[in-house]
């Protein structure tokens, strides 16, 4: 019997990085007639800040630990830190002088809990999920009365 694989694609967005910023979340359950959709937009905020909750939230909507997971991203800074190691270097260092260490401490408590790999797209080139997320998060930086994105600092 084959393993349950889930598909995440991702996507932040950032109107004036840093400025109001959302993120999108489209899931499938690989095999399964299973698709979600999540967003949810902050005040102020960067882009990668964007990026990078989008994988932590995502990852965090799976309730079965141990999970195949296969995070598609058009973000460089979020597939490149994972696929080449420097987050586990960062983290040796206590993510000293680092930018969005907090997400970062976050995003590995998370990650290890799943089997998790990381697939670069490229963004807005009509890949249909991502450019879903893409509208998710765009929407959600628009929306009215939202929260402060606490982590992040200027």
């Amino acid at each position: 019997m084959q393993e349950p694989l889930v598909h995440m694609y991702t996507d932040g967005a950032a109107r004036g990085n840093p400025g109001p910023g959302g993120y999108g979340i489209v899931m499938e359950w690989v095999g399964k007639p299973y698709k979600k959709e999540f967003s949810k937009g902050f005040k102020h905020t960067t882009n990668n800040r964007m990026e990078l909750l989008a994988v932590i939230d995502g990852l965090k909507k799976l309730k079965t630990p141990g999970i195949n997971v296969i995070v598609f991203t058009d973000s460089k800074y979020v597939a490149d830190t994972v696929n080449k190691g420097w987050v586990f270097g960062w983290e040796k260092k206590s993510f000293v002088n680092r930018k969005n260490s907090d997400l970062w401490i976050e995003f590995l408590k998370e990650y290890r809990k799943h089997k998790v790999k990381f697939q670069w797209i490229k963004g807005h080139n009509d890949h249909p999920q991502n450019e879903r997320c893409d509208a998710l998060a765009v929407a959600a930086s628009k929306q009215k009365d939202l929260p402060k994105d606490r982590g992040y600092k200027s």
